[in-house]
């Protein structure tokens, strides 16, 4: 749009436009828009014929209005060679001034003779047809007409509205010579605008007070003490008088507000009607409305309201209830443009009641005071036109719908849903169809960057299922010179209020739209912006409703997509942040469990549908076959509860490298959470609010013995499935949630026969708030009541009959079938304090392997026991034990009850000891230490095929 202040486009960029060339950097976007539907429309630059009109009304309301201000211009513009033209709503010049009269007869009839047609469809580019397609003030320069015949010319015009219903009425226009340019001319062409709206109101008025005229006219003729207007016109609104008021006392403020708004509807409705109110404190008022007639022949409606203390309406004299009154409807369009101005219609002065101008006065012979009965008094409520009444009953609705997209849009946060919900609240109250597209970044979370090109149809939906526009998911092209690019490039909505099957609509997103059994006949196209971004645009298609799109429609609908937008970039934001979440949640959990023996393992995790949260699993292999699982639960949800998650999984890991016993872990990783917390206390920089504390689950299973040690911190107990289906969820000691401090653990055992199934699980897989936690418990108890399943096969039952359909929290599900080492993959000796037992133990060691088919290791394995149990009878003591065991790998094992643990070290040349465990630590692939109850154990193990 050729706005004041903005820089001018050269000459030439109208000549590249015409040949073809690319101009965006060299021409305003909306003389570029104008120019491009100009050329979808098959616009010729030398086009001099327009369209002309005689039958326009030269009196109209706008002309009338108008007349003395276009006056006072030419007065202005005197001895100047300015044209002010004043055009209706269609482009059509209604009347024209001129500073200088000579320019009348100088100028081509098309410049000077009312009656042309100067709309942008028929015109191109120029100020009257700009004017009403941007719907506000512009300015166009020379070269940016797109006729020739114009191209010495400037214009300055600005569109007229009727400030009662905000509807544009007409177009007024200055035209003058480029050099004549004065930036005073945009200030006096507003100043010239608002008085011809303000005399456009005045003339609603003086139609509204000649209505009120007439009925107190009436009321005088038949008798009522009413007193007439005020001579200054004002119309005040109508209060009953304290002796005819029965309760002595006026209406409460909400009453009068609801006998308005039911007024509005009569009015609007144009029946002669009878509607029951309920007010408070129990009072009754029954609406009853008539038409009036002035005595210049304008039509209209007067309310009255006839009040009583609460009667029952079945109680009442036949009168008061109108019989063979219509019922009362509102018939307004729901798409009736909004009042702008005061309610409408006038309102009476004060005066008694009568009820001599009630409708049924006087019927079959019932005077006046036979309609009202005893307590009950009756008013004027309202006085109005039709079609004022409708636009008061439109802004209200107006108002009504905004009130529902507060309550309706961004109910969850999910960009999709939120689009949907716009949709839902605009049909049918302001549009039959909407559309909205959306950058595939923003769907999946991204930042918004330029929405033009190629987007996706997000949502679609209408009053009809068989709509013309593209289907939801569908990629849609933005194309130059549309209404949704155009909405985007500004930042502003664009409305289209007459639609025709030709122009943009045929490189538009939606070209069938135009076509078949409903065509668009209106559009406004609004782009969804929030926190500087585009988001998207929305499109507001009319079909089924014949009234255009106006301003106020334009209003309501930027409304609708500022609350709309503002709800998808949280969504977006929030989308970003669960996917960070889940991928940094998914990628600190196991990718791949680790080989072992010992348990035969299957997993699951879900994320919650609301929000990542910090739930996690783990297999951990030990030394001597044995294997840690564990499960835990970070409370909150989120980065910062999937980021702590990873802390406390890496802290269990290395915790369980120690060899440390269930509660011992726990123990550890209660201070490790406190430490965290305490560094972490208060709000951070990013908006942390330090850590809460966290649950979990900690198992370590010896195939050796089939025993299971287990603690827990705050987490539900694990359910053990045992080969004959029986499941049972053992009783462990609950210990506090991690992160309390100071608190002990307890370690629990049991015995475990071979084939069973320990089953690990998160809370999220039984706490629900729609069923109980027994409940659950036992629905999980009858899903796993099966034998001979593998752990696979677990996790997928569970999951199906178990986990909520939309989990509010995550779920991580852990399934371990046991198994059980043979007898004869196990050898033991215990071995007495003395030296000289070394070589025997090396003997019969080397018989075992030989046994076993172990040839190969047995010098190595020679190796470690003579040094390991030389070791123990010089430094540890007794009981002293060694054990083989024959699993993935070759364990040596040799326990003492000494608890100094033996520490590698390099030997320096001149020293005769200390390269024992460096020997150790050359021939074995890992060896460690790790303390039990009665001592420690040192462990070492080779690789079945190599020494």
């Amino acid at each position: 749009m050729g706005v004041a202040g903005e820089p001018i486009s050269p000459v030439r960029s109208r000549e590249r436009f015409l040949l073809g060339e690319p101009v965006e950097a060299g021409v305003r976007s909306p003389i570029l828009h104008s120019w491009e539907r100009c050329r979808l429309l098959g616009l010729s630059p030398d086009q001099t014929e327009l369209p002309y009109r005689d039958d326009f009304d030269p009196d109209s309301r706008l002309v009338r209005a108008a007349g003395p201000v276009l006056d006072r211009l030419a007065a202005r513009f005197a001895g100047s060679r300015m044209n002010v033209s004043l055009a209706d709503a269609g482009g059509t010049v209604l009347q024209r001034r001129f500073g200088e009269p000579e320019l009348a007869r100088s100028l081509p009839p098309i410049q000077t003779v009312p009656g042309f047609v100067f709309a942008e469809r028929f015109a191109g580019t120029n100020g009257i047809g700009l004017a009403l397609a941007e719907r506000r003030l512009v300015q166009v320069y020379g070269a940016e007409h797109f006729a020739e015949r114009s191209q010495s010319n400037a214009c300055c015009a600005v569109p007229v509205r009727n400030q009662l219903n905000g509807l544009v009425e007409g177009v007024l226009c200055f035209g003058y010579p480029r050099g004549d340019e004065d930036p005073a001319l945009t200030a006096l062409i507003r100043l010239a605008a608002g008085s011809i709206e303000r005399r456009l109101m005045e003339q609603t008025s003086q139609r509204e007070r000649a209505l009120l005229r007439s009925y107190l006219d009436a009321r005088a003729r038949a008798g009522a003490d009413g007193r007439p207007a005020g001579a200054d016109g004002a119309l005040p609104y109508a209060v009953p008088h304290p002796a005819s008021d029965p309760s002595g006392a006026l209406l409460d403020p909400r009453d009068e507000s609801v006998l308005k708004d039911r007024a509005a509807e009569l009015i609007s409705s144009t029946q002669r009607a009878a509607v029951e109110v309920t007010l408070l404190h129990g009072r009754r008022a029954t609406l009853l409305s008539r038409p009036v007639t002035s005595g210049t022949g304008i039509e209209g409606i007067a309310v009255e309201a006839v009040l009583t203390d609460g009667e029952p309406a079945a109680r009442r004299p036949a009168a008061l209830s109108a019989a063979g009154a219509a019922p009362a409807a509102a018939t307004a369009s729901p798409h009736a443009p909004p009042a702008t101005a005061p309610p409408a219609g006038p309102q009476a002065p004060p005066g008694p009641s009568d009820p001599s101008a009630a409708p049924a006065a006087g019927r079959n012979g019932a005077g006046p005071d036979r309609d009202r009965p005893d307590g009950a008094s009756r008013r004027l409520v309202l006085v109005g036109e039709p079609e004022v009444g409708r636009y008061a009953l439109a802004a209200r609705r107006r108002l009504e719908l905004l009130a529902e997209a507060s309550a309706r849009i961004g109910t969850t946060l999910d960009v999709h849903r939120t689009a949907r919900e716009l949709a839902e609240v605009a049909v049918p109250g302001l549009a039959d169809y909407v559309t909205v597209d959306v950058p595939e970044a923003v769907l999946r979370g991204e930042e918004p960057t330029d929405a033009a090109g190629t987007v996706r149809r997000t949502v679609v939906h209408g009053i009809r299922d068989d709509h013309p526009f593209r289907p939801e998911g569908s990629p849609v092209e933005l194309r130059p010179g549309t209404p949704h690019l155009r909405c985007l490039a500004d930042g502003k909505a664009v409305v289209e209020p007459y639609l025709a099957a030709g122009g943009w609509l045929a490189r538009g997103p939606d070209p069938a739209a135009a076509l078949g059994g409903h065509p668009v006949h209106s559009l406004i196209a609004v782009p969804l912006r929030a926190r500087g971004g585009n988001l998207g645009v929305a499109a507001f298609y009319r079909s089924e409703d014949p009234a255009p799109f106006a301003d106020d429609d334009a209003w309501l609908a930027r409304e609708l997509c500022a609350r709309a937008a503002l709800c998808m970039d949280n969504a977006r934001q929030y989308t970003r942040e669960h996917t960070l979440a889940l991928a940094l949640q998914r990628s600190l959990l196991p990718h791949r469990l680790p080989e072992q023996g010992a348990v035969e393992v299957a997993h699951r995790y879900l994320p919650a549908e609301s929000g990542v949260g910090g739930d996690w699993f783990d297999v951990i292999p030990l030394s001597g076959t044995r294997v840690a699982l564990l499960v835990g639960d970070v409370v909150g949800h989120g980065l910062h509860a999937a980021a702590t998650m990873g802390r406390l999984r890496t802290a269990a890991r290395n915790f369980a490298e120690l060899e440390l016993a269930p509660d011992e872990l726990l123990t550890h990783l209660d201070n490790l959470l406190v430490r965290l917390d305490r560094e972490e206390g208060g709000e951070s920089d990013t908006g942390s609010t330090g850590i809460v504390g966290a649950t979990c689950l900690y198992v370590i299973y010896d195939p050796t013995t089939r025993e299971c040690a287990m603690a827990r911190a705050g987490h539900l107990p694990p359910a053990v499935v045992r080969p004959d289906g029986s499941v049972d969820f053992p009783e462990l000691p609950a210990g506090p949630p991690l992160g309390l401090g100071g608190l002990p653990f307890e370690t629990a055992a049991i015995d475990l026969p071979e084939g069973s199934t320990l089953v690990l699980y998160t809370d999220g897989l039984v706490e629900d708030r729609h069923r109980d936690i027994d409940a659950a418990l036992e629905d999980l108890r009858r899903a796993l009541a099966h034998p001979g399943r593998t752990p696979e096969d677990t996790c997928r039952s569970v999951i199906d009959a178990v986990a909520p359909d939309h989990p509010d929290d995550d779920i991580a599900l852990l399934a371990a079938r046991i198994h059980t080492l043979p007898a004869e993959r196990i050898a033991a000796w215990d071995v007495p304090a003395d030296p000289a037992r070394v070589g025997e133990i090396r003997a019969v060691a080397t018989r075992t392997l030989a046994e076993w088919g172990l040839e190969e290791p047995a010098f190595a394995v020679e190796l470690l026991l003579s040094e390991l149990v030389t070791n123990a009878v010089r430094y540890g003591g007794e009981p002293i034990q060694v054990r083989l065991i024959r699993d993935r790998t070759l364990i040596c094992e040799v326990s003492d009850g000494g608890s100094t643990a033996p520490h590698l070290r390099r030997a320096a040349a001149t020293d005769e000891g200390g390269r024992g465990l460096f020997l150790v630590a050359q021939l074995s692939q890992a060896w460690g230490t790790r303390y039990t109850p009665r001592g420690k154990v040192i462990w070492a193990e080779c690789a079945l095929d190599a020494a």
